[in-house]
């Protein structure tokens, strides 16, 4: 194994550091990285914007820039998301959380810094994994079946508690609830049957994320940046936001270093799984840092927490690079992008799967080398842009407002071409707004949004293959296993409780920890 690893990086290094092919993943980070931080163009879009460029190129030259493309647009998605809360990219939702409201207290740049080093590092790791461990993992991907996946999804829904503030649980449920309903508004896919569409011809295609991200999380900060009129936060002196910004001290680097390993490991894993991607990595490895934390750094999260920046910017990068096991091992994508992708390798006539490794190793080997150097090239790419980027918070607030809102509009239209999806995006802002002033946290809406179609799909199918019976929860080994998990994931805040308890030796101690954990 490890010799034909050896040959196998050989062949990378051979095929990739050439002048030509160190240029075009240049210009993929380049172009990825500038397309990522625009409101509503994801890595689906970069990649494929790229793919007429890659005519006329051989196919390990064209892999190289579409992959450049593909993990730039994901490092640099966190951009509009960290400074107007703008997540054009369902992985850079649970960025937000956390790297919006830092950013707001008067650090942008340590945000940004931090999103940099974040990305650098769960890239960087899981590259290594990915060269190490593709052709096991692809055989374990394979073993997972519709139940599996269906277990999987209810156990990423048990990271809604890590958006949950104090006594929040039950909204944060509530609105998972409200994000599976309006996930199957729509045609559904197997019977042709309208749901939820009330007769209108422009809802049988179901709702749009980009459109309610937008509506949940850019329009109504806007509006709150409005209503706020009496604070002076709301602007950042020019003169606070420079090199010195992005410093890391000691102190921190040792608060967010855990939570990078453990969330490149993580990300890395669910990025392996067809399916998966890279959202359910950045959301479960937000929950996984917040139910891991102790009560005083858990009352942190959602306000400007390190670890809530790492975690999830870590985890959706890891997860980047993991879909590409599924995708070069197996010939089927990952993700959304992945699947672009695969439509490029079918083009140059390449066969994707287990004799990719013989028939074409400059292509498979030159794809994995040539994201060491992308992760290289990103980092030194955007962190001096940071400071320039950082100063959009001092935009004053009667210029980012309408910034905001024409970001908003004109990243949904330019996606769907369609003046009704901006009607109902004012539809849902409003609610979305009305929830808000109540504490609803909006995160769980769009992560019941994004899993609902998935869990309905690999549900439908589990019910098929064990003839309607919801025996499939329990038999297989591997779900029994994944839905354990999920218990002691929902019980570990009364397990803390207890634990605290029982340390504390009286009867002050539970109500001190329940004010809070709750």
């Amino acid at each position: 194994m490890w010799d034909g690893m050896l040959n196998g990086m050989l062949t990378g290094i051979s095929s990739t550091m050439v002048p030509f092919n160190i240029a075009l993943v240049l210009f993929g980070c380049f172009m990825g990285s500038l397309i990522g931080m625009l409101p509503g163009l994801g890595p689906i879009t970069a990649v494929a914007l790229m793919i007429p460029v890659t005519y006329g190129l051989d196919p390990a030259s064209g892999m190289v820039l579409l992959a450049g493309v593909y993990y730039g647009a994901i490092f640099g998605g966190s951009t509009s998301s960290i400074l107007i809360n703008a997540p054009g990219e369902a992985a850079t939702v649970a960025t937000a959380l956390d790297g919006y409201p830092l950013a707001r207290q008067g650090y942008p740049g340590k945000a940004l810094a931090i999103a940099a080093y974040s990305s650098f590092s769960g890239g960087t790791i899981s590259v290594i994994f990915l060269m190490i461990f593709a052709p096991m993992l692809a055989s374990v991907a394979t073993s997972f079946q519709s139940a599996d996946y269906f277990a999987l999804m209810i156990l990423g829904l048990t990271a809604v508690s890590a958006f949950a503030g104090r006594g929040g649980v039950l909204k944060a449920l509530l609105m998972v609830v409200l994000g599976l309903m309006l996930a199957t508004v729509g045609t559904d896919q197997t019977s042709g049957v309208q749901r939820f569409t009330f007769g209108s011809l422009e809802l049988l295609d179901g709702i749009e994320f980009l459109l309610l991200a937008m509506a949940t999380f850019a329009l109504t900060e806007a509006l709150s940046i409005v209503l706020k009129r009496d604070e002076s936060s709301d602007s950042l002196d020019p003169k606070m936001i420079g090199f010195k910004s992005l410093a890391v001290s000691k102190k921190e680097f040792k608060l967010i270093a855990p939570s990078i390993a453990r969330s490149s490991v993580l990300g890395f894993l669910i990025g392996v799984l067809p399916g998966a991607g890279a959202t359910l990595g950045s959301f479960m490895s937000y929950g996984m840092e917040r139910n891991l934390a102790p009560p005083e750094e858990q009352a942190k999260f959602g306000k400007g927490s390190l670890r809530g920046l790492a975690a999830p910017e870590t985890g959706n990068n890891a997860a980047s690079s993991g879909s590409f096991v599924p995708l070069l091992c197996l010939g089927i994508p990952g993700s959304g992008t992945t699947a672009v992708m695969l439509g490029a390798l079918i083009a140059y006539g390449i066969e994707p799967g287990p004799r990719m490794f013989t028939d074409s190793p400059e292509v498979f080997w030159g794809v994995i080398m040539s994201m060491y150097l992308g992760n290289v090239f990103l980092l030194i790419l955007n962190l001096p842009l940071i400071p320039y980027f950082a100063r959009l918070l001092a935009i004053p607030r009667n210029f980012m407002v309408p910034m905001i809102l024409f970001f908003s509009l004109m990243g949904v239209y330019l996606v769907t071409f369609n003046d009704f999806d901006i009607q109902m995006m004012v539809i849902f802002c409003i609610g979305a707004m009305a929830l808000r002033l109540m504490n609803f946290p909006m995160a769980p809406l769009l992560l019941g949004f994004i899993l609902g179609g998935l869990m309905e799909d690999n549900l439908r199918r589990a019910l098929l293959i064990y003839n309607e019976s919801i025996s499939f929860m329990w038999e297989r080994p591997l779900t029994l296993g994944i839905n354990i998990a999920t218990l002691f994931i929902l019980f570990l805040p009364m397990l803390r409780s207890l634990i605290s308890s029982r340390k504390n030796g009286d009867g002050d101690g539970p109500c001190r920890y329940r004010r809070h954990e709750f």
